[in-house]
């Protein structure tokens, strides 16, 4: 019989004593999102694009319409800032996660 291997975890200055499971150890790592970077956040089609490279925007205005399930989904800018670069046109289908405009803050 093989020896358990316990690992220690600490959670709010408490430690534990754990074995980790496969799953546990294969998980991807956490990364922090780029908040400049713009992902659908579910598969689909765009219909159109309202912005052009360079362009200046408000928070709240339109940047594109994303169509999936036969819904509309209009991404809006999430703070003023200025397009860098457009990765879709219309027509295209794309995945989840996919990088569909790169933003900067103004």
């Amino acid at each position: 019989m093989t020896e358990k291997k316990y690992e220690t975890i600490i959670v709010h200055s408490a430690k534990y004593y754990t074995e980790y499971t496969r799953k546990y150890r294969n998980r991807p790592i956490w990364e922090e999102p780029n908040m400049n970077h713009i992902y659908s956040f579910i598969p689909g089609t765009i219909i159109d694009v309202h912005v052009k490279v360079g362009e200046k925007l408000k928070e709240g205005d339109s940047l594109l319409i994303l169509e999936a399930m036969k819904m509309h989904n209009n991404v809006q800018m999430p703070f003023d800032g200025q397009i860098v670069k457009v990765f879709v046109k219309p027509g295209q289908r794309i995945p989840k996660k996919h990088l569909m405009l790169e933003i900067k803050p103004l």
